[in-house]
Parts: C-alpha cells; structure tokens; sequence
C-alpha cells in the first residue's frame, strides 16, 4: 500500500463504496442480495456468495461490526436451509444446487432461468468462508458453520454429471439438462476443486483431469499462458485460493502457477489495449479491462464512417472477442494481486474520469468512449447499472492485495484443502494444511 500512484485514502474508499453494495442492495430479512441496481431486478446466487465472502472483510476493515456480520450471515445461509429443494420450477433449487436468480423476496426461482452449476460454486464459497472465520465458540457462530458444512455436503455434484465425465452447465425441470458442459480453461476451476472435496458426492478425480483436457495454451503479445478472453474468469477461482507456488499436472508440465498465468492474462489485455486492433476510443496502457460486462447495446452505429456494432452484457475477451470499446474497471481492480505495477496507474486514470463521482457504489460499472464519440469523458456512455457480481471482486481482491484475507482464510478449509490435493496439487502452501478444517 506504499504505491504513490494511488492513495490508501482512494483504494479504502474504493472498497468500502463496493462493500456498500451488500449492505444497501439486500433484504435483511432473508439476505438475498440483488443481482444489479435496475428496479425489480431479482436475487443473484453468485452475488450472494460474494456478500458473505465479504462480510468478513467488513468486519476486519470495520465497514460493519462482527455481530451485523453474524445476523446477516446467519439470515442468508438459514433461509438456503429451509427454502425448497424440488423439481417444482417454482423451488429455490434442487439436489443441492440453486438457480441463477431468485426473487428478492419468496426467494423462488425467476425467468424460468437455470439451476446453476458455478454459481452455486460460487454460494457455497461464500458461505465456507464464513464457516471459517467465524470460528467462536457462540451458539450463533456454531450455526454458521453448521449450515455451511450441511450446505455443502448435500450438492450432488455426482448429479450434475449427467452420466458423463465433466460437469454440465445446469438443469431446468422443464427440460432436463443443459447442452452444454465445462470444458477450456475459465472460472470452472473453483467449481471443480469444490466438487472433488466433497465427503458426500464428490466428483472422480477424472472429471478433473478431463476438463484440464481441453486447456488451450496460446503464445498473445509474447506471453505464453493458458488461454482464456473475458478477464474474470482469470480471477474468479483466485478471489479465494491462493495459487503461488502450488501447481497440478498440467501448470507443473508449464512451469508456472494459475497466479502467474493470471499475471501474464492482465498483461496481454493492457497490450491488447494499446495496440488497439479495432481502434476504440480511450483504450491505452492505462484504459484497459475487458470482461463479461454491461454495455451500450444492442446496436449498431456508423462512426467516423464505419459501422460499429455494440453489445449489451456480454463476456467480451481478448484478442479475439467479442469486443465493441466497453471497458470494466472493477475487472482491472480485481486483478490488483496479480500486476499492482500497471493496475495501479490504470486506477489511478480512472479516477482522473472522474468514475466514482457521485455515485454510491464506487467506480461505474462499465463505460465506452466509442458509443458516443465525443473526447470529453463527461460525455461518454456509462452503465446506468451497478453489478453484485462486479461489486465482490473489488472488495475481495483489494483485500488479497492488502492483507491476504481471503487466502489465509480458506487453506484452513479442509474441503477445499481436499480439493486441491484430490486434483494433484502440491507444493508451497499447501504442505502445511494438514490442521485445516471446517468443523
């Protein structure tokens, strides 16, 4: 935190205006936490598990005090107890798993959306990192890890095989599974070390092999890396396993960590940005981070003479696309642990546009300097819209950055712990887990 180029002043706020998220955009009452700020937008899962990820976090950097903490916890994981498990397509989910989105206030399932897969990885990550720091011998903080371990141990992850090797996308009750199945490097990841921990339905440690499989190893801009476009899923799985220096087979066949191969992804979207192939206005060694993103679309515009098309939310990736100039500064943010040395002055650019002025939640959540044309930021598009699932990875990766919070707190979860290990890591950390437990 000793970088000049930005203050402890700017990276605290930054964070505690996206902590705010979770605190102002979620019913007290059962704690779902809305998927973004459009009015009567419904519940997201995957920005609940972000919620709880950074209730801790609250609590450390005094956001809120550790007994808000433990009610809204407990609120969350209670109501993911009780709520229905069923092929009903009115349930909340179904053999452990939950749906994208829920209603805010039933907590049913909406948008006849599917039961999904890592997003409820992503849940189940929030609520175990609860079950670890909230570690106390209260009756309070014993069913918080009590909830935790029973919530976990009921997803079939088996299940969610289909009968195959690697795990599927989903399931809706009106039509069975979805087509399609994780395969090619991205926030799978998580997904699968949390599968292959399980004491109850784990998944067979070849789903994990299989899925490593379909790695693409591409040479970008002179680095060498496991390919993947949109820059969260570089992140996504790192918000809470620490990967230096602990390696499977295949990054110990490379030579590198998954957190060296995330440092060399942020390096090739600030090339790509400079070297600006389609030539987007604002993109630069300091305007960068394109991302599964809000946008300005669907439209198409002709532009100083050519016809530019643009997308709504889409997951933009580099170099190869999708890309229409939107760029992301919470996704640049989030990779402050993997390349400080150019996030850093990147932030710092974004603060010079001004992108957190007036706005309750910290920077906007996307922004395109093309759509509209104009030199003057003032008058550039910006999301009307702040994201949960853009909100949980600033809080959680600045505080990797700062502290390592969220990394110290789950090598003690002795299920990811497994996890891990099931899927051939070892190495640096991870020979020192042994006490790790969720109890």
């Amino acid at each position: 935190m000793n970088d000049p180029k930005v203050s402890p002043e700017v990276m605290k706020a930054l964070q505690r205006k996206a902590f705010d998220y979770f605190v102002y955009e979620s019913n007290q009452l059962n704690g779902l936490v809305v998927d973004k700020t459009q009015a009567g937008a419904p519940a997201s899962i995957a920005a609940i598990g972000l919620a709880l990820s950074s209730y801790p976090v609250g609590v450390e950097r005094g956001f809120i005090n550790r007994a808000q903490a433990i009610e809204q916890t407990l609120a969350t994981s209670r109501f993911f107890r009780d709520s229905v498990q069923s092929t009903d397509p009115d349930a909340t989910g179904y053999r452990g798993f939950y749906y994208h989105f829920l209603d805010m206030v039933s907590g049913k399932r909406v948008w006849k959306c599917e039961l999904s897969t890592i997003d409820t990885a992503i849940l189940l990550a929030g609520m175990l990192t609860a079950a670890v720091y909230f570690s106390d011998s209260t009756a309070d903080e014993r069913e918080i890890r009590a909830l935790a371990n029973e919530l976990y141990q009921r997803t079939d992850w088996n299940w969610a095989q289909n009968g195959g090797i690697t795990v599927t996308h989903g399931w809706k009750p009106e039509s069975g599974f979805l087509p399609y199945r994780w395969q090619g490097y991205d926030e799978a990841l998580f997904l699968y070390l949390l599968g292959l921990g399980s004491p109850t339905h784990p998944l067979p440690k070849e789903s994990y092999v299989q899925w490593t499989s379909t790695y693409e190893w591409r040479k970008i801009y002179g680095h060498e890396f496991l390919y993947s476009g949109p820059l969260f899923t570089h992140q996504i799985s790192h918000i809470w396993i620490d990967f230096r220096g602990i390696q499977d087979d295949y990054m110990r066949r490379k030579s590198i960590d998954y957190f060296e191969n995330s440092r060399r992804a942020t390096y090739v979207q600030q090339q790509y940005a400079i070297d600006n192939p389609a030539k987007f206005n604002g993109y630069g060694a300091k305007c960068w981070g394109i991302t599964a993103s809000d946008g300005p679309g669907p439209a198409k515009r002709m532009i100083k003479g050519h016809e530019r098309q643009f997308f709504d939310y889409v997951a933009r990736g580099v170099p190869a696309g999708p890309d229409d100039g939107s760029i992301a500064p919470w996704a640049v943010a989030a990779s402050l642990p993997f390349a400080p040395e150019i996030v850093l002055p990147t932030l710092q650019y974004f603060e010079k546009l001004k992108l957190r002025e007036k706005d309750p939640y910290g920077f906007r959540a996307t922004f395109n300097a093309t759509f509209a044309d104009r030199s003057d930021p003032s008058q550039w598009w910006v999301s009307p819209f702040h994201y949960g699932l853009n909100q949980g990875p600033i809080v959680l990766m600045i505080e990797n950055y700062r502290s390592g919070l969220l990394w110290r707190l789950m090598r003690q979860c002795a299920y990811l712990v497994t996890g891990l290990r099931r899927a051939g890591f070892w190495g640096g950390w991870l020979g020192a887990c042994d006490e790790a437990k969720v109890d």
